[in-house]
């Protein structure tokens, strides 16, 4: 684990997080990406760039808003400043997802702009930017899996760390690893797949399958248990948000498939 990855010498050291740098880092290649294929879709980067700063915008309100009360409700009463302090870790990817389509809806109607294609252009920024902002998690030690018990599988492991969110001297399951390895395929494939797409809506409706799908797995192996349970212990409250989010997506690709 890394959580800091370097100090500036200025008023008795300032922590430069790792994982802030490698969320910061995500939203830069998703700009680009927005960016780029707006120009090749004939759609206005300029529009596009507009509607990326409300995404990160409400991405980063909607994940540490779910993450506090989902997790941190104590501590938010006790000090409501804490809800700021994102650089510290604590976001929920799922509630920023939740926000960004939101305002992305709003943003989009109010500009007249084509919804779905906006929307297919920006699914696979999400896929990469998550990736890498998941290397952040790693670094800090957050959303970590739970411990390894049989002693082949340490070879694929990882020992956690000092100094991280998870616990120290005990080997993890990568979790964070692995979810940014299937966000990487993820991107890949609809990267791979937008120039043979049949309708607008196809290639956001593919991404929230797929990551719906990532996450309920992920689940399994998590170890951070404090979003709690629908069905405990069978139904974790993001397995259960995946099967919404799958839903979701298998009806848009219905629904826009015969339009």
């Amino acid at each position: 684990m890394y959580p800091v990855l370097f100090k500036i010498p200025l008023f008795g050291g300032v922590a430069i997080h790792t994982y802030g740098v490698m969320v910061a880092l995500g939203f830069l290649v998703g700009l680009l990406w927005v960016t780029k294929e707006s120009k090749r879709l004939g759609q206005s980067p300029a529009k596009a760039m507009d509607l990326m700063f409300y995404v990160i915008l409400s991405a980063i309100v909607g994940s540490r808003v779910l993450h506090v009360l989902v997790s941190e409700r104590d501590r938010f009463f006790e000090n409501p400043l804490m809800i700021f302090k994102v650089w510290e870790g604590g976001l929920v990817f799922y509630g920023g997802l939740i926000g960004s389509l939101i305002v992305s809806i709003w943003y989009v109607r109010k500009n007249k702009m084509p919804l779905f294609l906006t929307c297919d252009i920006f699914a696979p920024a999400i896929a990469i930017g998550h990736a890498i902002g998941r290397l952040g998690c790693f670094f800090a030690g957050c959303c970590y899996g739970r411990t390894v018990d049989h002693e082949a599988w340490y070879a694929l492991v990882f020992p956690s760390g000092v100094n991280s969110f998870a616990p120290s001297g005990v080997f993890l399951y990568p979790t964070q690893l692995g979810e940014s390895l299937g966000e990487l395929i993820i991107f890949c494939i609809l990267v791979l797949f937008r120039k043979y797409k049949k309708f607008d809506g196809q290639v956001i409706a593919m991404y929230l399958m797929f990551y719906a799908v990532l996450r309920y797995v992920v689940e399994l192996f998590r170890g951070d248990l404090d979003r709690g349970f629908v069905i405990d212990p069978w139904l974790s409250t993001s397995q259960f948000i995946s099967l919404v989010i799958f839903i979701s997506g298998l009806s848009l690709y219905l629904a826009r498939r015969k339009v």
